[in-house]
């Protein structure tokens, strides 16, 4: 088939890999804009901008994709990862088959732009991959494909984002290799089970401790490594990350932080948590234990 490629970030970069390596055409592929980056604020490309330059495959990086609209005439279907952008309803019945799009959780549970960290904040024991043909509404469209997985006690927003990603690739290609043969059929996503995941802000990201020590692990976890979980000390702001879980101490007030056994723990809304790094702004990350050996006197994060 002839295909168009639309995404953004690095998590898109599996499913472009396969789609160069595979049988198929891929006549171009479509990202935001370059972006400023950093302190310096340089005006940087996307991932999927750069890995299509590594291919010589044209790269269009329009601010509406309506400007762009001519350029799907002829194709065959357009494959869309974490593109960042509603397609307008004129777009998606250009391409023969559609606009496919791979969503990482299991639809209609966990529709929007921040589902794997959704998952875990909930504390999901299993989530997935879905595909499915795109429609006027958020991730509501019909249901082509999708495979499961289970969720790791410790695993990070970042760490299984990562591993859905590289699985996104293959399950892309069967997706694609059924709609051509005629194998797969779309099925209307379910009425039962639908929930929302929208954009988590740096304000989300913000650790309550009066929380529960599971809740605290579970968002922690959620935001790492995007936006970064965080407190304040004080009048400075520090940045956090994964914890354990201390069912042993329960001794400590909420926000409380303590050296025991050579191990600083915080205070919840149930048990303490053990610390791991913790990053202090204008710093580099350190181990908990370094940083606090800084901070001798009573420490109370809030």
């Amino acid at each position: 088939m002839r295909i168009a490629f639309a995404g953004t970030p690095e998590a898109a970069i599996p499913t472009l890999r396969a789609l160069f390596g595979s049988t198929h055409e891929v006549a171009f592929v479509v990202t935001r804009p370059d972006a400023p980056v950093g302190r310096g604020q340089i005006m940087t490309p996307s991932p999927v901008s750069e890995l299509a330059h590594e291919f010589g495959c044209r790269t269009l990086k329009p601010h509406k994709l309506i400007d762009i609209a001519q350029e799907f005439s002829g194709i065959d279907c357009v494959v869309v990862v974490a593109y960042g952008n509603l397609v307008p309803r004129e777009l998606l019945k250009i391409p023969m088959h559609g606009w496919i799009n791979v969503h990482f959780s299991l639809l209609p549970h966990w529709r929007g732009a921040a589902p794997v960290q959704h998952a875990l904040m909930a504390g999901d024991d299993v989530t997935g991959i879905s595909t499915f043909r795109l429609d006027e509404g958020l991730d509501t469209g019909p249901m082509l494909a999708y495979l499961t997985t289970s969720i790791g006690d410790r695993e990070t927003s970042s760490e299984l984002l990562a591993r859905l990603a590289l699985e996104g690739g293959g399950l892309t290609l069967a997706t694609l290799a059924g709609v051509e043969n005629g194998s797969i059929h779309p099925l209307d996503q379910p009425l039962e089970g639908i929930s929302h995941a929208p954009k988590i802000s740096v304000d989300d990201a913000r650790i309550n401790w009066q929380h529960p020590a599971l809740a605290i692990d579970r968002k922690i976890r959620a935001v790492t490594v995007e936006p970064g979980a965080w407190t304040m000390c004080g009048d400075t702001r520090i940045k956090l990350g994964p914890v354990v879980i201390r069912h042993d101490i329960s001794d400590i007030a909420s926000g409380v932080v303590e050296v025991r056994e050579k191990k600083v723990v915080v205070g919840t809304g149930s048990t303490a948590v053990e610390l791991g790094t913790v990053h202090e702004a204008g710093r580099k990350p350190v181990d908990a234990l370094i940083w606090m050996s800084n901070h001798r006197e009573l420490t109370v994060f809030a």
